[in-house]
C-alpha cells in the first residue's frame, strides 16, 4: 500500500443494523485518489439507476481527501456525496473544520451509509470498534447543542461530529451537514439524505496515523511555501475592507480587468475571509441583486446599504481567529456581539455567500439581524445560499401579489424586512404552514405556487445559485449549467482559472492577461481551453482533500510534489490532471446514467446571463453567449456538445471501460 491513505472503508447498512469494513486496492487510489474521486466511484457502483434520493438505495458516503493527514498544508477537506435530493443527479458538499481527519485517524477513507432506520440513531467509531447508537435524546436538538452533548457523552476531548440539525431531520432538500458547531457542508441538500435515513451523527474518535512515503520532503515544501506566504505581510496592516470596495468601483467604471493573483487572495483571506469581498463584490457587479434582478450599486449603494455590512465592522466583533485542520492561512474567526438587538455568546464570522444572499440578494442592511440569521441558520443546518434564495424568491412573489399576506400567515415580505425574513426561516425550518411550501428551495416552491411563480425562481437544474453573477465571471455560467453538481461557484469559473496558472505547468493552457480591457472576458478564443483544465484540476484538488482558497495560491502550493511525497508514486503534473479528469467524467456519467443531460436539464434561470440584459449598472445590456460556451466547454471536455453527456471515446480513453458500458452498453 502507497502512503497518504488507509486502504479501507466502512460500510453501514441502516436497514439491517449492519457494518463492514472494506479493502480498496490500490490501483483505485492510483485511478481516482481519495475525497471526491473515491466517492464518486463508489457512488456509481452502488446507488442504482432510478433511486429515490430520499429511499433506502441512496448511499450517503463522509469522505477525507488523500492528503488529509500527510502533513501537507491546506488538506482538511472533507466530503458529504450522495444522490442528491435537489437536482435528481450527482451531489456532494465540501466542508473545512478538522472532521476531514477524523476519518483516517479512525483509519477509514470514507464511510458510507445505505438504508434507513426506524428510529433515530448515530453512528459512533472510537477505539476500533463501529456500532449504531440511539440518538433520540438528541433527535430535535440544534447541530450546534447536539454536537456539544454528543462530544461530551462519547469521551469530550478528541470528538468531532458531523450532524443534521432541525432542518435536515424535517428533510427540508436545501438541509446540509454540519460540523465544528457552526461549519456546513451545505449543498445538494444532502442533510435531507441524512434526515430520511434517521441518521442524527456520525461521531469519530480515533488514534491511527496516516503513512506517508516521504515525510521529510513535505516538511521541506512546507517551509518553501511558508516563505512565500508570508512576502507581503505588511500589506494585511495597510488593507482594509472599504479600500476593496473602492477597487470593485474601479473596475465597475472604468473598463479594464486585472488576473486575479494568490498574492491579493492571501491578503485578503487571511485578513477578513471571504466576507472581506462583500461591499467590493456588490459594487463591482460581482454580486446578484434583488433576487438577480437589480444592480448593487444603484439598488444596494455602498452609502446607504452594501457599507452597512462592512466587513471591518464584522472583524470588531471577532475575539478569536482560528484555522481548519493543516491551514496556515486561518481565514476563520468567532465572533462574540454583547450589543443591538441579537446579542449572541458565539458566532462563526459569516462568509460573503450568506452576506449576499442575507444582503444585496434581498436588499437588507441590517448587520445585526445577518448576523442572527447566520447563526439561526448555521444551528438549523440550512444552507444559507439556498434560504436567502428561497426567501428572495418569496419576497419577489409577495411583491408581485402571487403570495399573499394570509398565504405568508401575517408575516410582511417587502423587500429588506428582515423581522418577516427571520420569521420565514422559522417556518421553514420547522416546515410550518408556508414554511412547508418552501423548505425545499425555489424549483420546487414554484411546482406548489403555481401562478407564474417560475418566472421567478432563479436556479440551475434544481440547485439555487450561489451569489457570484456570472456576467462579471463568464466561466461561471459554464459551471453553473455543465458542471456534474449545477449551480455551485466552487467547480470551476474564469477567476479559479486565472489563480491556477496552469499555464505555468501546461504550455498548452493559454496564459491570462494581466491587465487587459473588460471585453476581453468576453472574447471567448481559449477561454474553454483554460476552464477545462481548471475544471480537471478543481476534481484533482477534491480527491485530494484540497481546500479552494489553497488552490488560490497557485503553483506555490505544491500539490503534485506534496502527493507524489506522500504517496511515492513519482507521477508527473499531467497525470494528476487526468486523474482530475477521471473524476470529473464519472460524476457526470453519474448523472447521465439519470437520464439527465446538463445542456438541456441543467439550463439555469435566464437573469443569471442577461436573458432579457438588464438596463441599467455595470452588466447593462449583457447576454452572455452561453449556448456557444457551452458547445466550446463539451468540446474541451470531450463531451456530446448537444448533451454535455461524456462520449464513450473519453469514457474509454480513461480507462473507465466499464462506465461507458454502463452507459452505451458493449
Amino acid at each position: 500500500m502507497g502512503g497518504g491513505y488507509t486502504g479501507k472503508i466502512l460500510n453501514i447498512d441502516l436497514s439491517t443494523g449492519s457494518i463492514e469494513e472494506e479493502r480498496i486496492p490500490d490501483e483505485t487510489y492510483q485511478q481516482f485518489l481519495s475525497g471526491a474521486g473515491l466517492g464518486a466511484k463508489i457512488l456509481f457502483e452502488r446507488i442504482p439507476k432510478g433511486a429515490d434520493p430520499m429511499g433506502p438505495d441512496n448511499v450517503l458516503g463522509f469522505v477525507s481527501g488523500l492528503l488529509t493527514g500527510t502533513g501537507a498544508f491546506f488538506t482538511g477537506r472533507w466530503m458529504v456525496v450522495g444522490k442528491s435530493p435537489l437536482t435528481g443527479g450527482y451531489g456532494e458538499a465540501n466542508c473545512g473544520g478538522t472532521f476531514s481527519p477524523a476519518i483516517k485517524r479512525c483509519g477509514y477513507d470514507g464511510i458510507f451509509v445505505k438504508g434507513m432506520g426506524e428510529k433515530p440513531v448515530y453512528l459512533l467509531v472510537a477505539d476500533g470498534k463501529a456500532e449504531l447508537k440511539d440518538a433520540s435524546h438528541v433527535w430535535g436538538m440544534d447541530a450546534t447543542e447536539a454536537e456539544r452533548l454528543l462530544q461530551e457523552e462519547n469521551g469530550g476531548k478528541g470528538v468531532r461530529v458531523a450532524l443534521i440539525g432541525p432542518a435536515g431531520e424535517n428533510c427540508c432538500l436545501i438541509s446540509g451537514v454540519c460540523n465544528d458547531r457552526g461549519r456546513l457542508a451545505a449543498r445538494s441538500g444532502l442533510g435531507a439524505v441524512m434526515g430520511s435515513k434517521k441518521l442524527k451523527a456520525v461521531v469519530l474518535k480515533g488514534e491511527e496515523k496516516i503513512p506517508v512515503e516521504d515525510p521529510d520532503k513535505i516538511k521541506a515544501l512546507n517551509q518553501t511555501f511558508l516563505a512565500w506566504l508570508k512576502e507581503g505581510a505588511g500589506l494585511e496592516k495597510r488593507f482594509t475592507a472599504r479600500l476593496f470596495a473602492v477597487f470593485g468601483k474601479f473596475l465597475r467604471v472604468v473598463p479594464v480587468g486585472i488576473a486575479q493573483t494568490g498574492s491579493l487572495a492571501k491578503v485578503v483571506l487571511k485578513k477578513y475571509g471571504t466576507m472581506g469581498g462583500t461591499v467590493f463584490s456588490a459594487e463591482s457587479g460581482d454580486s446578484p441583486v434583488m433576487n438577480w434582478k437589480g444592480s448593487g450599486h444603484h439598488d444596494f449603494p455602498i452609502d446607504t446599504h452594501s457599507g452597512k455590512l462592512d466587513p471591518d465592522e464584522i472583524l470588531g466583533h471577532q475575539y478569536r481567529k482560528y484555522n481548519c485542520y493543516s491551514c496556515p492561512l486561518g481565514c476563520g474567526g468567532l465572533l462574540k456581539i454583547t450589543s443591538g438587538r441579537y446579542p449572541l455568546e458565539e458566532t462563526h464570522k459569516p462568509e460573503y455567500e450568506t452576506c449576499c444572499a442575507f444582503g444585496a440578494l434581498i436588499l437588507n442592511n441590517d448587520l445585526d439581524a445577518l448576523l442572527m440569521i447566520n447563526e439561526m441558520l448555521n444551528r438549523a443546518g440550512m444552507d444559507t445560499i439556498s434560504a436567502g434564495s428561497t426567501v428572495a424568491f418569496a419576497m419577489e412573489c409577495y411583491e408581485k401579489g402571487i403570495l399573499s399576506n394570509e398565504d405568508l400567515g401575517g408575516i410582511d415580505l417587502r423587500w429588506g424586512n428582515v423581522e418577516g425574513v427571520i420569521a420565514l426561516l422559522n417556518k421553514m425550518i420547522n416546515r410550518e404552514g408556508v414554511g412547508d411550501v418552501l423548505a425545499d428551495g425555489v424549483k420546487k416552491a414554484a411546482e406548489r405556487i403555481g401562478k407564474g411563480s417560475e418566472h421567478y425562481a432563479v436556479h440551475a437544474g434544481g440547485q439555487e445559485l450561489p451569489m457570484h453573477d456570472p456576467r462579471f465571471d463568464p466561466g461561471l455560467a459554464v459551471a453553473y449549467e455543465l458542471e456534474p453538481t449545477p449551480g455551485r461557484h466552487t467547480n470551476v469559473g474564469y477567476q479559479w482559472s486565472e489563480l491556477y496558472a496552469l499555464n505555468k505547468v501546461f504550455p498548452e493552457v493559454p496564459k491570462s492577461p494581466a491587465f487587459y480591457l473588460a471585453k476581453h472576458k468576453y472574447n471567448l478564443e481559449g477561454k474553454m481551453r483554460i476552464q477545462a483544465a481548471g475544471s480537471k484540476h478543481s476534481q484533482m484538488g477534491n480527491g485530494l482533500g484540497v481546500c479552494l482558497f489553497g488552490t488560490y495560491m497557485s503553483i506555490e502550493l505544491p500539490l503534485y510534489d506534496y502527493t507524489n511525497a506522500a504517496t511515492g508514486w513519482k507521477l508527473p503534473p499531467r497525470e494528476y490532471l487526468r486523474i482530475g479528469e477521471r473524476i470529473q467524467n464519472v460524476r457526470q456519467a453519474f448523472n447521465a446514467r439519470e437520464g439527465l443531460q446538463p445542456v438541456k436539464d441543467f439550463r439555469m434561470h435566464g437573469r443569471a446571463v442577461g436573458d432579457p440584459p438588464i438596463t441599467y449598472g455595470p452588466l447593462k445590456g449583457l447576454t452572455l453567449p452561453r449556448d456557444r460556451m457551452n458547445r466550446d466547454f463539451c468540446r474541451e471536455m470531450g463531451w456530446d456538445e448537444k448533451t454535455g453527456v461524456p462520449t464513450k471515446a473519453t469514457l474509454e480513453s480513461l480507462g473507465l471501460d466499464d462506465i461507458a458500458r454502463a452507459l452505451y452498453g458493449e
